[in-house]
Formats: structure tokens, sequence, C-alpha cells
């Protein structure tokens, strides 16, 4: 269980890895889409870079069983939802109401992907490595 503290530490990367990608979006392509448009996109950049990220992490800290891989995916489901709602609302300043629309998945808002990707690609890539 020696490696879920590093994944604890290894989630840092992700928040800078989310936090390039949407400066990318809000002063790169993001101005040439509308927001809609430029909230899918960029949700679809998080998923692939955030896949490669973790790719790698898990085979440089070998996650060591199913059980493990599932610690560490709600683990860094539960970080990434507490950073998102604290820093957003507290740091921010954005309202909770704003906060909750990039969750509104019945309205093209499909931020939920990247938390079920967050919480599930530590299994899915142990399982890959291990079959």
């Amino acid at each position: 269980m020696k490696n879920v503290l590093i994944y604890a530490i290894a989630w840092v990367g992700m928040v800078l890895l989310a936090i390039v990608n949407g400066v990318l979006r809000e002063n790169g392509y993001g101005r040439f889409m509308g927001e809609l448009s430029a909230h899918q996109f960029s949700t679809l950049v998080a998923l692939i870079i955030l896949g490669a990220y973790l790719w790698l992490m898990s085979g440089i800290f070998l996650i060591e069983s199913s059980r493990q891989a599932l610690m560490i995916g709600v683990m860094w489901l539960q970080m990434t939802v507490l950073f998102e709602f604290i820093f957003g609302h507290y740091v921010v300043g954005r309202s909770w109401g704003e906060l909750l629309h990039d969750y509104n998945f019945l309205k093209g808002r499909i931020w939920l992907l990247v938390l079920i990707w967050v919480a599930v690609a530590p299994y899915v890539f142990h399982w890959i490595r291990n079959n």
C-alpha cells in the first residue's frame, strides 16, 4: 500500500495538467469556439492528457492490486471534487450554482466524464498491465 501516498502526491500533477488545459482553452482555441463546444473539447483533451499521465504513473509506480487501484481512484475522485469546489468557490469566487453547472450532463456539460475517468483509470491501467 506504499504507492497510495505516491499516488496522492501524483494527483498534484493532474491538477497542473488540468490548469494548463484550462489556460489553453481560455487563451487559445476557446476564442474560436462557442463556450459549450470549448468545454466539450477541453473535456476531451483532459481525458487524453490525464490518461497519458496516469498510464505513465502506473508504469513507474506499479499498482499492487485491484483493491489498491480502486482505493487510488476513489481518493483521486474525492480530492478532485473537493479541490474543484473549495478552490473554485473560496479562491476563484465562483458561486455554487456556477460550479454545479459543469455537472449538468443533460445540457451537454460532460465534465463528469473526467471524474469518472479519474476514478476508474487506476483500475483499468492495473488490469491492462496485469492481463
